[in-house]
């Protein structure tokens, strides 16, 4: 499945490009699947079919209903403890959502999508309309996060002890929460592995949707870094809004300058291996499926598989033993990259993104000897340690 991640810096009217990707693919044919969970005037929620010539199917989502349900189950599964502390049930009516609502009710909605759940001959193309671009490249890393806490929180190996948990329970009077917790996390677990493949898909890219225009440009700079860095590739860079360049009024004629400018250095930044696309300015807001249709930038993603995703690392021999470990950030500046080694994890800040890499079994017999950034490539070097090597004879 082609799945194309649409995110931009708030108010870029990404929602409206997500759409008009998806409306482009279902029209050259393909079964297309559109998740939102802003309204789309144009697209009205659950219309549309599979086929040539129709609309995308649109799923809209609800992070309060989502957020009633999980919540209600876990208590449910919890009832035992909740029961022992004489704590007072919660009804769904007096629920709200807490913040992160939304995030985690996309990642559902991601895993609802790659298992095929809204249509039994399943989608060719998904379009997932994303929160805005700081939010969207935290929500992108948060699946692999979740698993390393789950991972250090509830270790596989200590289930070991579950032949004593009836005894323990026996002793203590009262149900042992342990099993149905970790039954939890085996299932979460899951569900995040699941939205992480789908992430690191070498069929999923990144469109990103920006007014040009100097907070834009610094804000899809900073983002160049942050989607490298977890190996996100981005397949078109959408301008929107685009003014006419010509015109005789000076006010509009001095803004469509100014748009001009940064779209040049757009232009030069992002090529030659991410097309700029240019989606002229409507004078309105669209409403319809035609108006959409207008919208020039917002294209049917290509079937070419987008390269390799997820780890975009690759090592090479720097001479006398050493091991480079190489990683491309553009746009990353030295003094702020910060690199820290914990046992077989490598704890990599370029900015304000962060990521946590779990070394290669090679590596991990290395000692850290030093990193340089050139060229937009960090190059971390690894010394192998006689000590931890295997010995020969």
């Amino acid at each position: 499945m082609r799945t194309v991640l649409v995110t931009g810096p708030g108010g870029a009217g990404r929602t409206t490009v997500a759409a008009a990707t998806a409306l482009a693919a279902a029209r050259d044919g393909r079964r297309t699947l559109l998740l939102s969970a802003d309204p789309v005037p144009a697209l009205p929620e659950g219309t549309g079919a599979a086929g040539a010539g129709q609309l995308p199917h649109r799923v809209r989502l609800d992070p309060a209903a989502h957020f009633r349900a999980e919540f209600l189950e876990l208590q449910d599964r919890a009832s035992g403890v909740l029961d022992l502390l004489g704590a007072n049930r919660l009804d769904g009516e007096e629920l709200t959502e807490l913040p992160g609502s939304t995030e985690l009710a996309l990642l559902h909605a991601l895993h609802r999508a790659a298992a095929g759940d809204w249509a039994a001959d399943g989608y060719e193309v998904l379009v997932v309309d994303l929160p805005p671009l700081a939010d969207a490249l935290d929500l992108l890393a948060l699946p692999g996060r979740l698993r390393r806490y789950l991972r250090r929180l509830l270790p596989r190996e200590r289930q070991a002890a579950r032949a004593l948990r009836p005894v323990l329970a026996q002793l203590a009077g009262v149900p042992m929460p342990a099993q149905w917790l970790y039954e939890a996390a085996a299932r979460k677990d899951a569900e995040l592995a699941a939205v992480e493949a789908l992430i690191e898909d070498g069929a999923t890219t990144v469109r990103l949707v920006a007014e040009p225009g100097r907070a834009a440009a610094e804000a899809l700079s900073s983002a160049r870094t942050g989607l490298a860095l977890h190996g996100l590739r981005v397949d078109s860079v959408v301008a929107s809004r685009v003014l006419p360049r010509h015109s005789a009024d000076p006010w509009f004629a001095d803004l469509a300058a100014r748009q001009e400018k940064c779209l040049d250095h757009w232009h030069q930044e992002w090529a030659p291996g991410t097309p700029v696309h240019e989606s002229a300015h409507l004078g309105r807001e669209p409403r319809t499926a035609e108006d959409l249709a207008l919208l020039d930038g917002a294209r049917a993603p290509d079937d070419r598989a987008p390269g390799h995703a997820g780890n975009p690392w690759w090592t090479e021999d720097a001479g006398d033993g050493v091991i480079a470990w190489c990683l491309p950030l553009p746009g990353a500046a030295k003094e702020d990259l910060r690199l820290v080694r914990r046992g077989d994890e490598l704890l990599l800040t370029a900015g304000p993104f962060h990521r946590i890499l779990r070394l290669e079994s090679a590596l991990r017999r290395c000692t850290v000897s030093g990193a340089a950034l050139s060229d937009g490539v960090l190059r971390v070097r690894f010394t192998p340690d006689p000590a931890l090597w295997p010995r020969t004879q």
